[in-house]
């Protein structure tokens, strides 16, 4: 028997596909009568150095009050481009953006971190977009997908982008 699809989680890196992936979202949500719950990983700064050049001039609290600046802004301008996004794709269909029960940005490292919420959130399926990069693009999935595609047992749905095509993505915010 084929598990029911009751809720799932978009993982975003807020690229040029966020938009191209998320209408499968949307369609999978609304197709399964599921709801979305959008997640977002901000990563970890990416040199020890750098986080301790930061760590020595900012104390603890401060800089975890940088870190939740970072991802209120980061939620703004989510709710922002899903307006956008409704506004322009959703009109006729007003109820798929109800489909959205939540909106998580998450500070970690993005396998970890959507795998973990995907099992707290008791999520049944994934949905996240890819690159298409380069000639290998379609031997090769990026290093976050194929990770969380090795690391799961719950179906993954990876989007890639067409060829040539972009949409309104969260950088034009």
């Amino acid at each position: 028997m084929i598990p029911k699809i009751r809720k799932i989680p978009y993982a975003t890196d807020l690229s040029d596909n966020s938009a191209h992936a998320f209408r499968y979202a949307i369609r999978a949500a609304e197709r399964y009568d599921a709801s979305i719950v959008i997640l977002h990983v901000l990563k970890p700064m990416a040199y020890a150095s750098t986080a301790s050049y930061i760590g020595y001039y900012l104390d603890k609290e401060e800089q975890k009050r940088l870190l939740g600046e970072d991802i209120n802004f980061t939620m703004d301008r989510i709710r922002t481009w899903l307006k956008m996004f409704a506004e322009r794709e959703l009109k006729d269909e007003p109820l798929c953006a109800d489909k959205i029960v939540s909106i998580g940005v998450c500070h970690g490292y993005p396998v970890d971190v959507v795998l973990r919420k995907a099992d707290e959130l008791d999520c049944d399926a994934i949905v996240m977009g890819i690159h298409g990069k380069g000639k290998l693009r379609h031997t090769f999935l990026g290093s976050t997908a194929r990770k969380i595609r090795r690391r799961v047992r719950k179906p993954v749905f990876i989007i890639p982008l067409p060829k040539g095509e972009k949409d309104i993505t969260f950088h034009d915010i």
